[in-house]
This record gives C-alpha cells, sequence and structure tokens, in this order.
C-alpha cells in the first residue's frame, strides 16, 4: 500500500506558504526531506518501516516541489534558501505540534537538514545527511571532475535558457520512462511526473539550485567563520553505487568540520535513490540512529 494509515494534508505556513505531505505513526517525531527532482513520496517505502520501529513520520515537499506552494523568486535567491526552507520545516512541525524532532534529508533536503540543525538547534534532537556535504564545501571543493559529472549544477544555476530547455519536453529531461516508473514505483512515479510538468515547479526547483551556489554558500562560510557547528549527534550516510566517494573519499571526514556532536556512519547499497532502491536497508540504519538518539 501507499503510505497505508498516513493522513495527508496542506499546511499553511507563518511563513507565506503552503506544504503539502503526508504524516502517521506514533513517537519520537521525524521530518524527512527529499531531494530533486523528486518529491515526499519518495520516502513511501521508508515512511511506514519507521512508523514499525515506533516513530511519528512527517514527510513534505518542499516549497517549490511537489504539490507544495511555489512562490515568486526573489533577486538574492532567498525565497528558496535553505535557511528559508528550515524555518518551513520547524513552522511546520510547530503546526503538527512536535516541539523538538529529528531532521533526515536527501540530496538537495539535505542542504536543509543542516540548515535546521544549524538555525533551530534547540529544536533538532538528532541530524541525518544522506548523500550529500555541506554547500560550502562543495563549491570549494569544486574541480573539471565535479563540473563535468554535476554540470546539471551549472547549467540550472547559471543559465537564462535553463526553464526554456527543461519545459520543451520535462518528460524526456528528468528520463521519465517506463524504467523509472518500474524503478519508482506507479504511485511515485506519477505524483513526481505530473509535478515536474508544471513550469511554477520546474522554476521553483532552478532557485533551489540558484540558492545553493549563491545565497546557501554564503550562509554556511558564514557559519564556520563563526565557529557555529552541528551540536546534535549526526548520521552522515551515503549511496556505496553514487559517486560521493570517488569526489570525497569517506563524506564524514568532511562533515567532522561541521559537527560537534557524535557522528555515525553508514554505507548504503543502492545508487543515488536510495530511499527507492533500498528501502528495508535505509530504514533500520535510521531507525538505529534515531533510537539511539531519542533517550
Amino acid at each position: 500500500m501507499f503510505f497505508p494509515a498516513f493522513d495527508e494534508w496542506d499546511q499553511e505556513l507563518p511563513t507565506g506558504v503552503r506544504l503539502h505531505g503526508r504524516s502517521g505513526g506514533s513517537g519520537p517525531p521525524v521530518v524527512l526531506l527529499h531531494g530533486h527532482p523528486r518529491a515526499h513520496t519518495t520516502w513511501y517505502r521508508v515512511a511506514p518501516l519507521l512508523v514499525e520501529h515506533g516513530f511519528t513520520v512527517v514527510c513534505p515537499d518542499l516549497r517549490g516541489y511537489g504539490r507544495s506552494g511555489k512562490p515568486a523568486p526573489d533577486g538574492g535567491h532567498t525565497a528558496y534558501s535553505d535557511r528559508t526552507m528550515a524555518g518551513d520545516v520547524t513552522a511546520l512541525m510547530d503546526r503538527l505540534g512536535h516541539g523538538q524532532f529529528a531532521v533526515v534529508g536527501h540530496d538537495r533536503g539535505q542542504g536543509v537538514a543542516h540548515r535546521c540543525a544549524l538555525d533551530h538547534p534547540q529544536r533538532v534532537r538528532a541530524l541525518a545527511v544522506l548523500d550529500g556535504v555541506p554547500m560550502a564545501e562543495a563549491v570549494e571543493r569544486t574541480d573539471a571532475t565535479f563540473a563535468t559529472q554535476w554540470w546539471h549544477w551549472f547549467f540550472f544555476a547559471g543559465s537564462p535558457h535553463a526553464e526554456r530547455v527543461i519545459n520543451a519536453d520535462p518528460v524526456a529531461w528528468y528520463g521519465l520512462d517506463d524504467s523509472a516508473r518500474s524503478a519508482m514505483g506507479e504511485e511515485n512515479f506519477a505524483y513526481v511526473a505530473a509535478a515536474l510538468q508544471e513550469a511554477e515547479t520546474v522554476r521553483g526547483m532552478l532557485e533551489d539550485y540558484r540558492a545553493g551556489l549563491s545565497v546557501d554558500a554564503a550562509n554556511d562560510r558564514a557559519d564556520r567563520e563563526r565557529g557555529h557547528r552541528v551540536t546534535c549527534p549526526t548520521l552522515v550516510a551515503w549511496s556505496v553505487h553514487d559517486d560521493l566517494e570517488q569526489l570525497y573519499g569517506d563524506p564524514s571526514e568532511i562533515w567532522r568540520g561541521w559537527v560537534d556532536g557524535a557522528i555515525q556512519t553508514a554505507r548504503i547499497d543502492s545508487g543515488h535513490h536510495m530511499a527507492e532502491e533500498n528501502p528495508e536497508q535505509l530504514a533500520s540504519v535510521l531507525a538505529a540512529f534515531l533510537a539511539s538518539t531519542a533517550s
């Protein structure tokens, strides 16, 4: 079943945005944040497993993604910055009645999760970052290999033609073929595919990347300069069959420069979309980490 016993909702937040998503379960709360170009539905196999492990699970679409609100961009890209999205997350958890919570972020969502822990340390009791490093580190470590393999970062952020090119054929751009449908699952595929064919979704996702290479990286550097670091227990996990190890070696060694709290690590036997490709291992790793931090 697709998100069995989960409530589906739209929440209008005081941050001025409406978030769409699902929540279910009981016990210590954890919010799961998706990456690009997915939506909250990427967690449909992981979220019920975490409920079985005794957690309340909250899965929102980030602003600009899925069925969440897609506000107009601003010149400084702050409307889609990690800091602004982290404000959405804390406001959402307020609305749902959760004071403290754990936050898990994958891909673009890990930047939002990291920012939640930095900006709202009194709220975040545990942090899990999946398939990523701090934005400032990614920018400063960029070389020809990264720029070639991750060229889309710079196309999304810098090209004036990006929206026109993607919107001309989003099905082809995002590889929404029968293979993707099979890998993602029918309901997840249909939800994501429908969102990606809306021009406002494409605009919002590109603004996420524009913020990443500008205001997000600047905010990271400012925190580093003043010695502001993550203080809660942190899990750093990555996909074995993606390229994070090729680019950075052991990503947790990079995160140790940003985290004062205890760090756990895990290597997930999957490609990049770990929640869809190996939900059982990911849920087991997350449940063990979250249980160790819940007391």
